[in-house]
């Protein structure tokens, strides 16, 4: 029975999903920059809304990797046959039923804090499965759907107070992720050196955005800046290390280190838009991504 209940936890990614949170946390900050509301004043009046989303974000997430296995299960047989589906921990039709709980427990706390919050739970589901049922086999559309997700994923913070007065901001993550899936690529057998030295280009971009962003938009830059330098510092040290040897060992750290660190771009945009505390609180999250990592696989 336990070895069940790992199985249905290690097909949900555990290590990822304060990844998911650090997003709402991050998208809430930039939606209450456009207001006047006091912080306290803001929590005592959404507190709920904030809990809402931060598991709608979570089941959402959590879906996606469940349905990700549930796609790649002949493909998992032959790369990955230690993963529950092909291991036969869990069978596929319960794997699919676990995906479809965890969707419809996302879009249900999501449409409860608002309709545009909702409107875009669905639009994620969707853009989630078109991900994993087809856009991943492309070279190009594979990067960019997956980033997609991750932009609509903050959104979904931003989407708190029912406006989008910052959405252009949601293309940060996209480009992230977009280079996040480049270094995946090799991931099983290597040899991506030219996949990672575009990555190292885009992480540069993205370093760039999130520090002239707040530059222009705020007065904490200042405050910022050892975030942003320990997000670089987070994601620079292994894809280098990838870089110099290019083996799939040293590619699956840089792909686990960009996926932890983007607790650390959403504590940037905490502190930049919000408090430097509360940018360390949502840094917090990070530890405790670390602690499941050990127990549980990230990729």
């Amino acid at each position: 029975m336990m070895k069940k209940i790992m199985g249905f936890a290690r097909l949900a990614r555990p290590a990822n999903l304060p990844t998911a949170a650090a997003d709402i946390f991050g998208g809430i900050a930039l939606a209450l920059f456009s207001t006047s509301v006091g912080i306290p004043d803001f929590i005592s009046v959404n507190g709920q809304g904030i809990l809402s989303l931060v598991f709608a974000s979570v089941f959402l997430y959590a879906g996606g990797v469940v349905f990700n296995d549930v796609f790649d299960a002949k493909l998992d047989a032959v790369e990955r046959p230690e993963r529950p589906i092909p291991s036969g921990i869990i069978p596929k039709n319960q794997a699919v039923i676990w995906g479809l709980l965890l969707f419809i427990f996302g879009l249900s706390l999501a449409f409860s804090v608002n309709t545009l919050s909702g409107v875009l739970a669905g639009i994620l589901i969707f853009s989630i499965i078109g991900y994993d049922a087809l856009a991943k086999k492309h070279a190009f559309f594979g990067p960019l759907v997956m980033g997609v997700c991750r932009g609509l994923n903050l959104l979904l913070g931003m989407s708190i107070l029912g406006q989008l007065d910052l959405w252009w901001v949601s293309f940060v993550p996209l480009i992230y992720i977009f280079a996040i899936t480049l270094i995946s690529r090799g991931e099983v057998h290597g040899d991506n050196k030219g996949h990672i030295a575009i990555a190292g280009l885009l992480y540069a971009l993205v370093l760039a955005f999130i520090a002239v962003t707040i530059a222009l938009k705020t007065s904490h830059i200042l405050v910022s800046l050892p975030f942003i330098a320990l997000f670089g510092f987070m994601v620079f040290k292994p894809l280098l290390d990838a870089y110099r040897e290019n083996s799939p060992k040293n590619i699956k750290r840089a792909v686990m280190a960009g996926v932890l660190s983007l607790i650390v771009m959403d504590a940037c945009w905490t502190t930049g838009f919000s408090q430097w505390y509360l940018g360390l609180l949502v840094l917090l999250l990070l530890p405790l991504s670390l602690l499941l990592s050990r127990i549980f696989a990230v990729t």
